[in-house]
């Protein structure tokens, strides 16, 4: 693989022109790139300046509306961490946006400056629908006290060794041209500050660590996806072949010229729904981030879901106090301790992930009691009081999760095990919700990031997995196993890796086509994948631990 730095480029300018192929052996040439010129670097000046003002005015907007007064520092380390998070997925951006854009590039079906605008837009959209279950499942790896206890230093601790390590080991790998998933670094690092948390944790203390059980689900979308990917796409191009047999769709691009206008939509519509589909799956995965940064950060403004219409407020208020007496029934007259240690012990359980700990729906009980009190006295979630937010959002939280683990367990009815799964919906849909603006910000960093990193994934994609150069309808046949995988998965929240399903779906093309695989990047795909969660586990952790040491030699 060429060096990034001769291979990659820069931004996409208006005199970098479309590349062209060599003439003696027909590889694809990407245009030498001539800067984007005064107007083109002014244009993107702006546009960046302009999203920065949006989104710091949506945050001043919304800590305002909420009550909350923030200090300077608070707002400088805010600040921080959501420039950090934005990078993660900017540098997403370049490592795995371009891939959609890489076909319409390659057999010249649209220009490159019109192929990354339109992703961008497409990647907008696909963001601004998503419902945010690919965000909140990578935060579900995280151990329990953690999230609990986001806006302390140790929450501050996990953030930030969680996006250096990913954006370390991203840039690591795209500066000596190894190709690397944005998606396994991020998940390798939640992973690292998850052992760590665990190895860190005093004797005798009872420490979550990883949901083990949640990593499992992640890890099986990660390693199945390619599968399904290579083997999808294969079918698909021989079942293309079977019912359509112009022999045009199944031609290397030639010269310069765009191929005919019915291969061009096809290849254009291809590129849409992977642009969409990636970033309604790997844009989910920086929003979950950032919110909860804004959770540690502001929890009056965004701990809770103000938005929620009354009406369902009235509904988690019904569920609550159901759940509260459905708890207390099962606790068999269990006394509640008082609302602290309720608290703590309910905790305690879901750290150690007991079902069967003493009390614990007892404390259950008294903890969804008084949180269905304190929203139906305020009567919708934006009138909760800014000081009461933050616990609010804990109980709601505990709630949530106690009721998943208690409707896992197998000795109740189904009426009963129906109550808890309700308890865990309403739960999350008070406190799993994310603004507008967040959405705005990752689309836009996002599609900066496409820009950057087109030239080198062209050439990846369309002459360096097989053998042959890639047709034009292995390039539709590939796309649209991708879009559809990519889109399967984020309906049921699993986090999937864009790079690795496309490159698969290429490869399972070539191997369908009998035009052969080129092993030594098939190699060097499967290596990345090997070695990068072991990398990213190690350096979160580290990087975890050496900020906890920090945190209390400060505090000490």
């Amino acid at each position: 693989m060429s060096h990034p730095r001769i291979a990659s480029g820069g931004a996409v300018g208006a005199r970098g022109g479309s590349g062209k192929r060599d003439q003696v052996d027909g590889r694809y040439v990407p245009p030498k790139y001539a800067g984007p010129g005064r107007f083109g670097l002014g244009l993107f000046i702006a546009a960046v300046a302009g999203a920065a003002y949006y989104i710091w005015r949506s945050l001043a907007g919304d800590v305002a509306d909420s009550g909350q007064i923030l200090s300077t520092s608070a707002y400088v380390a805010l600040a921080t961490a959501l420039v950090l998070a934005l990078g993660f997925e900017f540098v997403n951006g370049f490592h795995d946006t371009a891939n959609a854009v890489a076909t319409v590039i390659y057999t010249k079906s649209l220009p490159p400056t019109v192929a990354v605008v339109w992703s961008g837009l497409w990647n907008f959209l696909g963001v601004a629908a998503s419902a945010g279950l690919v965000a909140y499942s990578i935060i579900g790896l995280l151990p329990v006290e953690l999230i609990l206890q986001v806006g302390t230093a140790a929450g501050y601790a996990m953030i930030f060794a969680l996006l250096v390590s990913a954006i370390f080991w991203n840039m690591f790998t795209w500066f000596f041209g190894v190709p690397n998933s944005s998606s396994h670094c991020l998940i390798g690092s939640v992973l690292g500050v998850g052992v760590a948390n665990q190895l860190m944790a005093p004797v005798g203390y009872a420490t979550s660590g990883v949901d083990w059980g949640q990593a499992e689900k992640v890890a099986n979308s990660l390693f199945f996806s390619p599968l399904i990917g290579f083997t999808a796409a294969a079918i698909l191009l021989l079942v293309l072949k079977a019912v359509a047999s112009n022999p045009k769709l199944y031609r290397e691009p030639e010269g310069d010229a765009p191929p005919p206008w019915w291969i061009r939509a096809t290849l254009v519509t291809t590129c849409t729904a992977v642009s969409f589909a990636h970033g309604g799956n790997d844009g989910q995965k920086g929003m979950g981030l950032i919110m909860l940064i804004l959770i540690g950060a502001a929890p009056a403004a965004f701990a809770l879901n103000r938005a929620m219409p009354e009406a369902e407020t009235a509904a988690i208020v019904r569920t609550l106090e159901a759940t509260a007496d459905l708890a207390a029934t099962r606790a068999a007259g269990d006394a509640a301790q008082d609302p602290i240690a309720a608290r703590e012990a309910v905790g305690a359980a879901l750290r150690a992930k007991d079902a069967a700990a003493g009390g614990l729906e007892a404390n259950l009980a008294a903890i969804a009691a008084d949180a269905a009190q304190r929203i139906a006295a305020a009567g919708t979630i934006a009138a909760i009081p800014a000081d009461e937010t933050a616990a609010l959002r804990s109980d709601l939280y505990v709630v949530g999760e106690a009721s998943k683990l208690l409707a896992k367990a197998g000795d109740m009815s189904a009426g009963e095990r129906a109550t808890y799964e309700k308890a865990r919906d309403a739960a999350q849909s008070a406190t799993r919700y994310i603004p507008d603006w967040v959405k705005f910000g990752v689309a836009f960093a996002l599609g900066l990031g496409t820009m950057v990193g087109w030239r080198r994934i062209v050439v990846t994609v369309g002459e360096r997995i097989g053998k042959a150069h890639m047709t034009y309808g292995q390039g539709a046949a590939a796309e649209t196993v991708a879009a559809v995988t990519i889109l399967s998965a984020q309906q049921f929240g699993l986090p999937v890796s864009t790079t690795h399903v496309l490159n698969s779906a290429v490869a399972g093309t070539m191997a369908a086509n009998g035009s052969g695989l080129q092993w030594k990047t098939i190699g060097t795909l499967a290596g990345a994948w090997l070695i990068t969660l072991p990398v990213v586990i190690t350096l979160s952790g580290g990087l975890y631990y050496v900020g906890m040491q920090l945190v209390r030699t400060l505090a000490g």
